[in-house]
């Protein structure tokens, strides 16, 4: 009978990005033995731009998941094998579907379990299994898995190990019977000769480095982040698996506190290094990878080589906030985030139109300034994983409730992580909120492919001057402080100045909006 083999495909890691190297499996959505279907969501990586799920284009059973969770690989690496389980072994008769001739078809055979992991034992070929053709004799016996080390597999070696010893002529290791017309003559056995219990273990089983250690991908990231050898740690887990308080422990064990001389007193100076605590660690390292390692060195590139200048303004953004509460309860805006963040996001659209280099960038290359006549508004997120920039495409045409909507599912998106790559390229210029920290100010760097950013700090209540009839009075007005930072290569005082002006005027009064 035929069997129809499905082609195995493997599926390399793509370049989910623009001209990304390498990305992390952060955790795997599939396990071997699942069937999935074509775009069926199969793993989730982190670039160095963003988390990505990765859908699957192939359909088939999952037959091997080829690189851990929290392991770093470069672009084009096979990272999970799809296909069908029968495909990793040798069809069970010829293609033309007829029995194969020979005396294993003169007469029926009893039924047999074969381990199909093992190609030797599919049937196929010229001659028959050993392990296939003896199977129903001495019952089911679990092939041994590689690399493990557990109890039950290492017995399963050993049986196996002892069945080809005692029908292997010498006791080398042979998989093939040669057919005979003549009946079986029992062979006489030979007395039992005790061998040391080591010598039926496998090799691998007995070298401790050789062995991999159980663990959960998530304790194989922790094992990684600390430094810790998973081979060395205690597995007090089921099955003999290593937990996360086995690596913790481990770690605690590698950074012991140092034995106090019995000479020195038993009370120790303010300036006396404690030792560290039970269980902890000094010091511990982070890798820095993916979208922190994107940011790092973009941070770097942008401090130094364009000459940035920051300045500041506080303005009194009293009758800002009260419109911010007006819009609320407005019918266009009914479900949407209305904030001063919204208000600010406009002002700087409406300024750019008095001052155009602000929304420019300076190309190194070919000593030009290239002006965009669009604006893709960059808002600044802090996730977990680091700092990520997206940006509202062509905000520049959005009305209120449209940018309204734009900046709730940019940020919304950004917290949860899912930002994609394609959401926060092209950006012309950018806004840092440090006010949601309660910070009132600071000197952003510039991101990378953009002349301007503007920090926007926490609105107080603070005591401020108001004129009334002329008359000068101290009154309790809500304040907040702006900074504007910008490439002095081509962007001067005065047109930074001039930018930061126009927005600072649109918050402390929003009708002067109607000027711009």
């Amino acid at each position: 009978m035929t069997t129809t083999q499905a082609p195995t495909q493997e599926f390399l890691l793509p370049d989910v990005g623009e001209g990304l190297t390498e990305a992390e499996i952060v955790e795997w959505k599939v396990a071997v033995g699942d069937v999935i279907a074509i775009n069926d969501i199969i793993v989730e990586i982190e670039t160095a731009k963003s988390l990505v799920e990765l859908p699957s284009p192939y359909a088939g059973t999952v037959l091997a998941l080829m690189v851990d969770a929290g392991v770093t690989v470069d672009v084009g690496t096979p990272i999970i094998r799809v296909g069908d389980p029968a495909s990793t072994g040798p069809s069970t008769g010829p293609s033309t579907g007829e029995p194969a001739p020979g005396p294993a078809a003169a007469a029926p055979q009893p039924e047999m379990a074969i381990d199909l992991s093992n190609p030797a034992a599919s049937g196929g070929g010229e001659g028959e299994s050993l392990v296939g053709r003896n199977k129903a004799e001495r019952g089911p016996v679990r092939r041994a898995r590689k690399g493990s080390a557990s109890p039950s597999t290492e017995a399963g070696a050993n049986t196996q190990m002892q069945l080809q010893g005692a029908f292997a002529p010498g006791g080398a290791e042979s998989d093939e019977v040669v057919a005979s017309d003549e009946p079986a003559v029992p062979a006489t056995p030979a007395p039992p000769v005790p061998e040391p219990v080591d010598a039926l273990v496998p090799a691998r089983a007995t070298d401790p480095a050789a062995v991999r250690a159980l663990a959960k991908p998530p304790v194989r990231k922790l094992a990684k982040d600390l430094g810790v050898d998973l081979a060395a740690c205690r597995a007090s887990g089921p099955g003999g698996t290593v937990t996360r308080d086995d690596v913790h422990a481990a770690a605690g064990r590698g950074a012991a506190p140092e034995q106090v001389p019995a000479a020195m007193p038993a009370t120790t100076s303010a300036s006396t290094p404690r030792p560290a605590a039970a269980g902890g660690a000094r010091e511990t390292r982070e890798p820095v990878k993916g979208v922190r390692k994107m940011m790092a060195g973009a941070m770097v590139g942008s401090a130094f080589s364009a000459p940035h200048v920051t300045e500041w303004v506080t303005v009194d953004v009293t009758r800002t906030m009260e419109l911010v509460e007006r819009l609320k309860d407005h019918r266009d805006l009914r479900g949407l985030k209305v904030s001063p963040l919204l208000v600010l996001a406009r002002a700087c659209v409406l300024a750019m139109r008095r001052t155009p280099v602000i929304n420019s960038t300076w190309d190194e290359a070919a000593q030009e300034v290239v002006l965009k006549h669009y604006v893709n508004l960059g808002i600044a997120a802090a996730t977990p994983r680091g700092l990520v920039v997206p940006n509202v495409k062509d905000a520049h045409d959005l009305a209120l409730p449209e940018l309204a909507a734009a900046l709730g599912e940019l940020t919304a998106t950004a917290r949860e992580g899912r930002t994609q790559p394609a959401e926060m390229a092209g950006g012309t210029f950018t806004i840092t909120n440090v006010g949601v920290f309660g910070v009132d100010a600071g000197t952003p760097i510039i991101n990378p492919g953009e002349s301007a950013i503007l920090c926007f700090g926490a609105v107080t209540k603070k005591p401020w001057v108001v004129t009334r009839d002329g008359v000068d009075e101290i009154v309790v007005r809500q304040v907040t402080t702006l900074a504007l930072s910008f490439d002095h290569r081509h962007v001067d005082g005065q047109a930074g100045s001039q930018f930061l002006a126009d927005v600072a005027s649109i918050l402390e009064d929003p009708a002067s909006a109607l000027l711009f």
